[in-house]
Parts: structure tokens; C-alpha cells; sequence
């Protein structure tokens, strides 16, 4: 077949477009983004995560100190409010120490054998008794200064005693309310000293003879 235009120059087409070539391009694209989406997403969510996470550890370090100082103020309250209970006994304690002195003078006398002032005085010093009040200072106890007032002293001190007791102490829990008035002697053990010293003595003194 014959050019019908011999003077135009042949169209010749050097590249083959395939349709389908865009496509694919495109779908490569989205799965990119796509995949970049989804690693930018699962950065947030961590990062949410740890910031979620060290509000809780901050909000439960903040409970835990608010409990403790909330502890720490109740048995303070207690302790205080102990400490008062305990003062106010004492102080009206203190008040009938007087009252209990008269009583013991009237049982030494003999006025509290019988009759109705022994069940008064008795249920009197039973009530004190069991609110915490106790009394000590009694013939032959060790003398100990913390807790008698030696008014009078025989012997030489080495073991002291108490030999006479002129007024009871009293104690309330821990405190001491009242000290005793004693007067203070040697003990047994110094009186069998001073007795020996005193047998060897005059054994020498009869054997200078």
C-alpha cells in the first residue's frame, strides 16, 4: 500500500502506556501512608499509655502519703487524748491523797475496825486502786530516792532499808505522785556485818587480855 502524503514523515510511537501502571502506583502510595499512619498511631497510644501510667503512680504515691500523715494524725489525737484522760485522773487523784492519809491514821488508831467508815474507807481506796493508783513505801523495802524522801538515816548506808515509814508514797501509772517519807536503816546484811565486826572485836580484845 502506497503513502497516499509521500511528504509527511511516519509516526512512529516509541513508549507502550500501561493503564494499569497508575494504579499499582497508587495503591503503593496508600499502603505507605497507610503503614506510616499506623506507626504514628501506635507511637501516640504509647506514649498515651506512659503518660497514663506515671499519673497513676503520681496520684497513688500522693494516696499513699495522705494515708500515712491521716494515720500518723489519728494516733496523735489518741495519744493526746490519752495523755489528758490520764492528767485529769491524777490531778483529782492527787486531791484525796489527803483524805487517804486521815483514813490510814484512823486504822492505825483503831477507829476503822468496824462500823460504817471501815466499808466507806474500803470502797474509797478499792475505786482508787482500780482507776491506777498505787501506793508503796512499807518497812524493809529497799530505799530507792527516786521514789522515798529519807527524813531521818541510821547506820552506816551501805544497804539501806526503810525501817520507818512516816507517809505513804503514791504512784499513778508512770508518775509519781507523792514520795514517801521514810526513815532509812542498814540492812540485813550490814546489821550481820556490824554484829560480826563487833563479836571479832571483843574476841581480840579478850585475847590482848
Amino acid at each position: 500500500m502506497t503513502n497516499p502524503n509521500p511528504n509527511e514523515e511516519p509516526v512512529i510511537i516509541d513508549d507502550v502506556v500501561d493503564p494499569l501502571a497508575g494504579q499499582v502506583g497508587e495503591a503503593a502510595a496508600e499502603q505507605s501512608a497507610a503503614a506510616s499512619a499506623a506507626d504514628d498511631s501506635a507511637v501516640s497510644e504509647d506514649s498515651l499509655a506512659d503518660a497514663i501510667s506515671a499519673e497513676l503512680a503520681e496520684r497513688t504515691s500522693d494516696l499513699q502519703r495522705l494515708t500515712a500523715e491521716y494515720a500518723n494524725y489519728r494516733r496523735r489525737v489518741e495519744r493526746d487524748r490519752q495523755a489528758t484522760i490520764e492528767t485529769a485522773k491524777a490531778s483529782v487523784v492527787t486531791e484525796l491523797l489527803g483524805v487517804l492519809d486521815d483514813l490510814y491514821r484512823a486504822r492505825a488508831h483503831g477507829d476503822l475496825e468496824t462500823g460504817p467508815l471501815k466499808s466507806v474507807a474500803d470502797k474509797l481506796v478499792t475505786a482508787l486502786q482500780k482507776q491506777g493508783l498505787v501506793e508503796f513505801g512499807t518497812e524493809g523495802e529497799p530505799f530507792d530516792p527516786t521514789l522515798h524522801e529519807a527524813v531521818q538515816h541510821e547506820g552506816s548506808g551501805h544497804d539501806p532499808v526503810i525501817g520507818m515509814v512516816m507517809r505513804k508514797g503514791y504512784k499513778f501509772g508512770d508518775r509519781v505522785l507523792r514520795h514517801a517519807l521514810v526513815g532509812v536503816t542498814d540492812g540485813v546484811a550490814d546489821l550481820n556485818g556490824t554484829a560480826s565486826d563487833t563479836t571479832n572485836a571483843a574476841t581480840d580484845a579478850a585475847g590482848n587480855e
